[in-house]
């Protein structure tokens, strides 16, 4: 408030100047009166608008009895008193000495003068130039008296005698015939205008003075009686430059003239200006004393407020020091002190709050460690409620566990597996316990959880900690790399044999071929085939071993699976079962490698007809869709479904139902839809016939 009240009031002064610069009539403001005037207006209204906020305010204050509103009030009242009453007899008497000063600059007598002056110039002016016409004339009754044409000697004579600037012979059509002047640079001398030159006909001359200011010149065109010359008149024209003594007596005494009457012309304006100047000057005095009462009023003030806002908060127990004043008075001092006491006072807590924010930031600690562990954390009271769990424990349980607060361990109806589990832990155990738990999750899932227990001692209130880790992908991860291992092994000494065991059989069949009889070798024709079958065969499983043991990293890229599905789905047109499909609309690319994601639809769609080759209808089905930030890839049969005891592994290698079953099918699609960071998720339909779907990322997960 104060450094916006000083900038306004300077630039009050700034402007006020200027508005009486322009007053004045000074020229570098006189054009810009009016903006000066708006731009004062413009700031006494703001200093009023400002003024007026601060009444509000005050006003709001000793309504609400704020403490010190009533001193505010009364040192401000004070203050405007002073003020206004002095500047508001200071403009009465300024307006009418201007106003009156105004009116004391215009006299009739000055107006006479003037006139009378210019009268004077006019005659003087008058006086040369019928001179210089009477000895034009007498000039010209010389020339026409000699009976010649007069040439440039007769000319300048003339010019000499008449101290003239020209002397020109002009033809009755106004062309100059001779002429002598100065050398003012032009080639040649100025003629006759038609219009001048019918007057010079009709009015028997003609003569003027012509220029401005200072420049004056005296013009005088006679024609010279004779007819001695030829059939047309001639005429003589003289230009002889006015006294510049008496031209610049009569420009000053112009000059004067206009002047007064401009100025007799803005009398009302020039009122009207001074008293809006000083109208304006009043208003931003007066709004400005106001400002500055406000000011000088919460300098006053604001100590007292200050102890009253620090008896309040000591009361209420804050100690926080008050805002100090540089002010050297009594109520600086009383200010300091006051500081002085709550310090004192803030020292004190501080060091009993100290070992608090010790033990806060401790358990902080412990919190953020345990809510940044990817295991799962519970604490249970001594009689069985839960009492805290950080946020891996209710990632792993998949619940929100803060609704099972209020009720015991044994009485949770959810997590049945996890809650049977703790409690035979810590029923057959005084100590630490370990044990590991499978959870049905639906859909075929399982959930292979690690469990901890350990009970807190008595002295800490007692009660017990659960830690539970998700150990499936671990699990799974172990279990396909020792399966790797074995198919890579089992691929590399069975391959070896194959080859020679296959050579040995067609040599024995093409060496024995023509030794036997007909009935012999029709049947080492089929001995010999069927080993080569098998051998075939053998040759495809050591395939599937190698490409379970070894599958190459997916080269991932933006695809369209609807195009992918329809591509592989051709090569099926014409099967013995037939394969239907249902394409999403509008779905986004996903992110995943071409050929894998060909090899996985070929393996699901061919482990599905293999299945049920033997169904009265055999029917599979194909459906593509959008699941939230992820598209779908579904499979489904018509057939009998996923035994019970084998759906929750049979994702895992070496798991069959079909007498000729490798058992790496499925485990290959799921390894690689684990290399594409995806999901597949097994489960059977309730009318009947299994389901596999599969969840691949998207290529952009902004696309909505």
């Amino acid at each position: 408030m104060k450094r916006l009240l000083i900038i306004t009031s300077a630039i009050g002064a700034i402007l006020l100047f200027l508005l009486a610069s322009a007053g004045a009539n000074t020229s570098l403001f006189a054009h810009n009166y009016s903006i000066l005037l708006g731009l004062n207006i413009v700031l006494a209204v703001a200093l009023a608008v400002l003024v007026g906020i601060q009444l509000n305010r005050l006003r709001e204050e000793y309504l609400h009895r704020v403490f010190g509103s009533r001193l505010k009030l009364k040192l401000i009242g004070m203050f405007l008193l002073l003020a206004v009453g002095p500047g508001t007899v200071i403009y009465l008497v300024s307006v009418q000495f201007a106003v009156r000063s105004i009116e004391s600059w215009y006299n009739v007598k000055i107006d006479s003068t003037l006139n009378s002056g210019i009268a004077l110039g006019r005659n003087a002016l008058d006086a040369l130039l019928d001179q210089l016409s009477d000895r034009a004339r007498n000039l010209a009754l010389d020339m026409g008296d000699s009976g010649t044409q007069p040439g440039y000697p007769t000319l300048s004579r003339a010019r000499e005698q008449l101290n003239a600037d020209e002397v020109s012979l002009l033809s009755n059509s106004g062309r100059i015939l001779s002429s002598a002047g100065e050398a003012s640079g032009k080639l040649q001398p100025d003629g006759l205008s038609s219009t001048l030159l019918r007057q010079a006909r009709i009015g028997r001359g003609y003569r003027a003075i012509e220029g401005e200011g200072v420049n004056l010149v005296m013009r005088v065109v006679v024609p010279i009686p004779s007819r001695q010359f030829g059939s047309s008149p001639l005429f003589l024209q003289i230009r002889a430059p006015v006294p510049e003594a008496l031209a610049e007596s009569a420009e000053s005494i112009q000059e004067l003239h206009r002047n007064y009457q401009e100025l007799l012309l803005a009398r009302q304006g020039l009122k009207r200006i001074y008293v809006i100047t000083l109208t304006l000057a009043l208003l931003l005095a007066i709004f400005t004393a106001m400002g500055l009462a406000f000011v000088f009023a919460r300098s006053l003030s604001t100590p007292l407020l200050i102890l009253a806002e620090g008896t309040q908060a000591v009361a209420s127990g804050d100690f926080t020091p008050r805002q100090a004043l540089p002010a050297r008075d009594e109520l600086g001092v009383l200010t300091q002190s006051f500081n002085r006491m709550t310090r004192q006072l803030q020292d004190a807590r501080q060091q009993a709050d100290k070992h608090r924010f010790a033990v806060d930031a401790a358990r902080a600690y412990l919190e953020s460690v345990l809510g940044n562990i990817s295991a799962g954390v519970l604490a249970f009271s001594s009689e069985g409620y839960l009492k805290a769990a950080n946020r891996g424990a209710m990632t792993i349980l998949r619940e929100d566990l803060t609704e099972l607060e209020t009720i015991p361990l044994a009485h949770w109806l959810t997590h049945l597996t996890f809650r049977d589990a703790v409690t035979t832990g810590f029923a057959e155990h005084d100590g630490d316990w370990q044990r590991q738990i499978e959870i049905q999750l639906g859909e075929g899932q399982t959930q292979t959880l690690l469990l901890h227990g350990s009970r807190l001692p008595e002295t800490s209130g007692g009660g017990f900690v659960i830690v539970c880790d998700d150990i499936t992908e671990l699990l799974s991860a172990q279990r396909n790399a020792a399966w790797a291992e074995v198919a890579r092994r089992l691929a590399h000494e069975i391959k070896n044999p194959l080859t020679p065991i296959q050579l040995s059989a067609e040599r024995l069949q093409h060496k024995l071929a023509d030794k036997l009889n007909e009935h012999d070798q029709a049947m080492l024709a089929r001995s010999t085939q069927t080993i080569v079958n098998q051998v075939e065969a053998m040759k495809n499983l050591v395939n599937s071993f190698r490409d379970y043991a070894k599958l190459p990293p997916p080269k991932l890229a933006p695809l369209d699976l609807n195009d992918l599905v329809r591509e592989v789905l051709v090569l099926y047109e014409g099967s013995r079962i037939p394969v239907g499909a249902q394409y999403g609309d509008a779905l986004p690319a996903v992110k995943a490698d071409a050929s894998q994601l060909r090899q996985v639809l070929h393996n699901l769609l061919q482990n599905t007809q293999d299945t049920i080759a033997e169904h009265a209808n055999p029917q599979v089905s194909v459906l593509t869709r959008r699941d939230g930030r992820r598209v779908e890839l579904i499979v489904r049969d018509n057939g009998t479904g996923f035994p019970p005891a084998i759906i929750s592994r049979a994702l895992e290698p070496y798991v069959t139902t079909k007498p000729r079953g490798s058992g790496l099918g499925l485990a290959i699609v799921r390894k690689i839809i684990d290399e594409h960071r995806g999901e597949i998720l097994l489960g059977n339909r309730a009318e009947g016939g299994a389901e596999i779907k599969i969840r691949l990322r998207l290529a952009n997960p902004e696309s909505t």
